[in-house]
Formats: structure tokens, sequence, C-alpha cells
């Protein structure tokens, strides 16, 4: 979702570099990078291992529940859908394909994007990785996602703007379309990815067709 339905990156890195500031974690926009399509929960402990403040006035669940309504807020008052999401979205429908959101977002947040753009009718399933054991790039939000569909993660496709994510849907045996930031599509790391694209727009359904004879 992040990244793919909305350019949410940048709402991520300003909630996270204000509150870990605040904490003493000298998070820069590059350190965001690196977590990138990882759960929250994740993130902060990360950060906590590298740079330690007080858990006893600032413990985990209360400094992700404060990154989640700065997001929320910022999200609210400044998100838009990618160009080209709902073009795809009703090419997909289309065709009768189920689909499903994968997020490492919490529940919460997709929920907000839903509500904002009005789009959760196009998924039959709505997954988050707080629900897992682990979280991006481990497969298991792909995995369970497929099992919700009903079909077996290498007849899906997903759609990751993170490299993490990459990572996570090729362990789940999917094939992946990467979507990445305009600043990483030339980041050989993507190359692991079955397509690549600039903008959602690209995703034709000549692409589409190519994907079956990967």
């Amino acid at each position: 979702m992040d990244g793919v339905i909305l350019d949410s990156e940048p709402f991520w890195k300003e909630a996270e570099i204000k509150i870990f500031n605040y904490l003493g974690v000298p998070l820069t926009e590059e350190m965001c990078e690196t977590t990138t399509g990882m759960r929250l929960v994740d993130v902060v402990k990360l950060w906590h291992e590298k740079y330690p403040w007080d858990l006893k006035e600032n413990p985990f669940e209360k400094v992700g529940a404060e990154i989640v309504d700065s997001l929320i807020a910022l999200i609210k008052q400044k998100g838009i859908l990618n160009a080209g999401v709902t073009e795809l979205l009703d090419m997909f429908a289309a065709k009768e394909l189920p689909m499903a959101i994968a997020s490492s977002s919490d529940k919460k947040i997709i929920d907000a994007v839903m509500n904002k753009f009005d789009i959760a009718k196009y998924f039959k399933v709505i997954h988050s990785a707080e629900y897992e054991e682990y979280g991006k790039p481990h497969p298991a939000i792909y995995i369970s996602t497929a099992k919700m569909l009903g079909v077996e993660p290498q007849d899906c496709l997903a759609i990751e703007d993170s490299f993490n994510g990459v990572v996570s849907a090729i362990a789940a045996r999917m094939k992946t379309a990467a979507y990445p930031e305009k600043t990483n599509f030339y980041n050989p790391k993507f190359a692991i990815a079955d397509i690549r694209f600039r903008t959602l727009k690209d995703f034709t359904e000549e692409e589409f067709k190519k994907l079956n004879y990967l």
C-alpha cells in the first residue's frame, strides 16, 4: 500500500524523524530509507537498539502510536492517489482477479487510506503484517494473504515499492512488479523483480500479458 497506492513515504519520514529526534535518535531521511517496507514495531525496536531511550517514559507502544497518529494526520491532510492506481485496479477488476492489500502498515493506517480514497471495495482481503509473527522481508505476510484469497502464492503478483517488500514477495514465490521511488529506479537491487515501472500508468495490458510467460 505505502508507496504504491499513495506516496506516503515522505509522510513516514516526517512522522518518524519528528518522534525519533525527540527521543534522541539522530534519524535522517537516508536512515529512514533503510527501513522502508518494514513493520513499525520492528523499526521502533531497531532504532532503540542503536540509540536507547528510557522505555519506562516512552515504551515501544507509545512511540509507535505517536508515529501512527502523526502519519494518519499527514495522510488525511496531504495524501493523494498515485497516478494510474484507479486504472490499474479497474483493469484487474475487469479480469475478475481477486485483489488484496498485504501491507507492513498497521491496520489503523490501512483503514485510514482505504476510507480517504474509498477503494476498499476493490479488495477481497486486507491484511496487515502487525498480525504476523514476522514482518517483511520475511514472506509471512504474503503467504498468509494468498491463503486468505484462496490461491497459491506462485499464482500471485505482488506490486511493491520497497526492496524489503520485493524480497518478501519473492521469498513467498510470487511474481513481482517493482515500482520504486524515483531516486531508486536504477538501483541494481531491484533487478531481482520480474518487471519494473517508473509509474503505474506503464503497467499496461501488454505488460500484464508478459508476466504470464515469465
